[in-house]
């Protein structure tokens, strides 16, 4: 049976560890595990490490670690960057689902359609971690703040993307994304727009840096589905 997992934001590097108020109070009150139970905790950057209740407490359990390892994270590096969503939840419902599917990055981007630019990064950093322990994973995405999408184009890291696409609306000539990706580059980012979808200028804009134009299938999706999708798809092939 796996055991229970926990996240821990700094791993200290000692046997024993004091949990926070909140993992302790789950484990005691909810889970009502008992002293001699073990949990898993990752730190999500790829540490994962089996621990032993030595202490009940619902403020500050008190566990020792028996076991630790390191999993090294995919080789293929996968980024979304979509646009903040006029309703929250959905854009939530997204950030739980690309954790989930094992996306690495995530952009939020601000468009000349983007309707709400509000940012509530701690509220969606422990979305990020409770899929992160939800799906059993050892890396945390990499939940950048929201950025002009102009601006996009000059980051370092994104010019040097092995491969990099945009899907939009309109009726331009785009193929297929299942066509296109190609497993074996070391990276690839997607960019994905608001409710309104991207103007004409900012697909131009995209394009002159060598971003393709790509369809997500036959059907038009909202934008925190065509982001899950393109995730998929990306990650998952």
């Amino acid at each position: 049976m796996a055991f229970p997992f926990f996240y821990i934001g700094n791993y200290p590097l000692s046997e024993e560890i004091v949990l926070d108020e909140d993992t302790s109070c789950h484990i005691v009150q909810v889970l009502r595990m008992k002293k001699g139970e073990k949990i898993n905790l990752t730190d999500g950057k790829g540490n994962l490490l089996t621990c032993s209740i030595t202490d009940i407490h619902k403020k500050h359990c008190r566990v020792k670690v028996q076991g630790t390892r390191h999993k090294e994270q995919e080789s293929r590096k996968v980024s979304i960057a979509i646009s903040l969503l006029k309703n929250p939840s959905r854009f939530e419902w997204f950030l739980e689902k690309a954790t989930e599917i094992g996306v690495n990055e995530i952009v939020p981007l601000i468009c000349e359609r983007t309707e709400k630019e509000k940012f509530r990064h701690e509220r969606l950093q422990t979305i990020l971690v409770s899929a992160m322990l939800q799906s059993q994973q050892c890396w945390l995405p990499v939940l950048h703040e929201p950025i002009a999408y102009e601006l996009l184009f000059r980051q370092e890291e994104v010019a040097n993307v092995s491969q990099k696409f945009i899907a939009h609306c309109t009726e331009n000539e785009k193929a297929n994304l299942n066509a296109l990706v190609n497993e074996t580059l070391p990276a690839g980012i997607i960019l994905i727009g608001p409710e309104g979808d991207f103007t004409k200028e900012e697909i131009d804009l995209a394009i002159r840096h060598h971003f393709i134009p790509v369809a997500l299938g036959q059907t038009r999706l909202r934008s925190e589905t065509a982001g899950m999708v393109a995730a998929t798809i990306l990650k998952i092939g």
